[in-house]
């Protein structure tokens, strides 16, 4: 990674210390993220975590107790106490994280999301701008307002080679997509009517260790483990552009140190599967490391279920803008960090074994609640 102290890919200089108060910090980005700034020695990394259902401190182990990283538990709806913990910690950049994200529950209780990624964002949004105002003149230059989205906020694609670029109209197709375009929108105003530097950045689908087993890689790889069914939406033909998580942190690293106020970039590896790809992947990964018994494969698992609704075909996004501009290029790629994401959830199920007791103790109360209704 560049040197902060230095001029930037751009020419301009990156602020000379960092204190970086990170939103969602406990969640599957948002620890990558933390990790990655620890690393590389940032001055201070304030992990801001309501931990819900998603957020796992255990995903933080290896920085726990480090001298430049501190978790507070909080509320990002909580105006108040989103503007006490920048004064307190004197935070010179904020990167926004936390969110809803999974589209299935969006569908499900979409009210979840629209207080979260939108009103969530309005309250911390607000808190920054008076933190902003009150700094000294160089203080203000330097603070950043970096908003973490999706590509899912520009809608999809055809199966005609196209992809997003930042200059891409928005059209989300699900609550979550929809409610993530608002929060982007919101950003950009803020910007643009109270002057608050504000950078934006939007990213393809992630993977990697860490990531809540309800997703669709950790999914698919634990069931595959356990032997239990492997499902994929319609006929597994939705294409995604799939990137690292690690590849992630390291982009993200670039764009709140040394992005202008108002930019926004994309964020892709240019590694578009299709979903029955991915788990035919997984699956033969998995014959190879550890067989399934009387010469059976793991592909004899994937069970095709029905569509959801409103499922989007294909993304991708153009990466050119980031390369050029900051010099980030990933590190993986798909079919290693696929391998590499298999062997890490087949290494560490003291990290998701514990998830998935709790998740079938949650459904099980559910239903005895039903019956009982």
């Amino acid at each position: 990674m560049p040197d902060i102290s230095q001029p930037g890919p751009d020419g301009v200089a990156g602020a000379p210390a960092r204190r970086i108060f990170v939103t969602g910090g406990a969640g599957f980005i948002g620890s990558a993220v933390c990790r990655q700034l620890v690393a590389d020695g940032a001055e201070r990394v304030v992990n801001v975590d309501k931990l819900t259902y998603a957020g796992n401190l255990d995903s933080l182990r290896m920085i726990e107790g480090k001298a430049n990283y501190v978790h507070y538990r909080a509320d990002i709806c909580n105006e108040r106490d989103m503007l006490e913990i920048m004064r307190r910690e004197e935070i010179d950049a904020v990167m926004h994280l936390a969110a809803e994200s999974h589209v299935d529950r969006s569908i499900e209780t979409p009210d979840v999301f629209i207080e979260t990624n939108i009103v969530g964002t309005v309250r911390l949004l607000n808190a920054a701008l008076t933190y902003w105002s009150e700094l000294g003149d160089e203080s203000r230059e330097h603070f950043r307002f970096h908003h973490v989205s999706t590509d899912e906020v520009f809608g999809d694609l055809p199966f005609d080679g196209s992809v997003f670029t930042e200059d891409t109209a928005y059209a989300p197709s699900s609550p979550y997509a929809a409610s993530k375009a608002g929060a982007d929108h919101l950003v950009r105003a803020w910007g643009h009517t109270y002057g608050l530097p504000v950078v934006l950045s939007n990213c393809s689908n992630n993977f990697g260790p860490y990531q809540f087993p309800e997703k669709f890689i950790p999914l698919a790889i634990i069931n595959a483990i356990e032997e239990k069914p492997l499902p994929v939406y319609g006929c597994g033909e939705n294409v995604r552009d799939w990137l690292h998580v690690e590849d992630h942190a390291r982009a993200l690293e670039l764009v709140v140190r040394h992005a202008k106020p108002g930019e926004s970039f994309n964020i892709g590896a240019r590694a578009e599967r299709s979903n029955l790809a991915v788990v035919e992947g997984i699956c033969d990964y998995l014959d190879a490391r550890r067989p399934r018994g009387r010469g059976r494969s793991h592909r004899d698992l994937i069970a095709f279920v029905p569509d959801r609704p409103g499922h989007d075909l294909r993304y991708a996004v153009d990466p050119s803008k980031i390369e050029k501009e900051l010099g980030w290029r990933p590190q993986s790629g798909f079919d290693d960090g696929l391998r590499m994401t298999v062997e890490w959830y087949l290494e560490n199920r003291w990290w998701w074994e514990p998830i998935q007791r709790r998740r079938r103790h949650g459904t099980r109360l559910r239903e005895r609640q039903q019956r009982l209704a």
